[in-house]
């Protein structure tokens, strides 16, 4: 079985740096396995989450696209100290969906980017889902050039790892929590979603 990996990017430029360290991740997930999609926030009108609202296009479009997928990537720049509103509205919108999946972060930010990294992971650990143990920062200034193209060796090769790391650990932990699932153990979390 091959690994549905879901990259989510919550950047609303257009120019978006973090956009492009995802597309990155997402080739390094492609060459060691997984199958990949991208989610476009900015280029979706997501309604502002409000519990039992009607569905819209855009709406059925990112709930196809996050049933389909057995682990993530979540790039976000780094918004006062989070993550953007707009990743915030996507976490918003789905609970159950993300329990027994591996969770990526990456995080566009003048700082370490550490704190929006930490804001996702507890949204996504309430959720039952699984994080990687490291997140990636990219700095906008530093590790692109003038043109927009990534130079800093040391992201690009923390880039592949964590699209390896995605599909390896991913494919994992997605099979384990399958076979909990299917199984009559009671002591795995994994119980509660029968």
């Amino acid at each position: 079985m091959s690994l549905n990996v879901l990259g989510v990017s919550a950047s609303m430029r257009p120019e978006s740096r973090g956009a492009l360290a995802l597309e990155i991740a997402l080739a390094a997930a492609r060459r060691h396995g997984g199958l990949t999609q991208t989610l476009n926030l900015r280029l979706m009108d997501v309604p502002l989450y409000r519990p039992n609202a009607g569905s819209t296009t855009a709406l059925q479009q990112m709930n196809q696209a996050v049933t389909w997928a057995n682990a993530f990537v979540l790039a976000t720049p780094d918004y006062h100290g989070s993550m953007s509103g707009a990743m915030k509205n996507f976490l918003d919108y789905h609970h159950r969906e993300f329990s027994g999946k591996l969770f990526g972060y990456l995080c566009t930010s003048h700082e370490k980017g550490l704190t929006p990294m930490s804001h996702m992971r507890s949204a996504v650990r309430q959720c039952y889902g699984w994080s990687l143990p490291y997140g990636l920062c990219i700095h906008p200034d530093e590790d692109f050039d003038a043109q927009g193209q990534l130079k800093n060796p040391r992201l690009v090769s923390r880039l592949a790892m964590l699209g390896r790391d995605l599909v390896v650990y991913g494919q994992m932990i997605w099979e384990q929590f399958q076979r909990d699932l299917a199984s009559t153990e009671q002591e795995t979390f994994a119980a509660k979603y029968r």
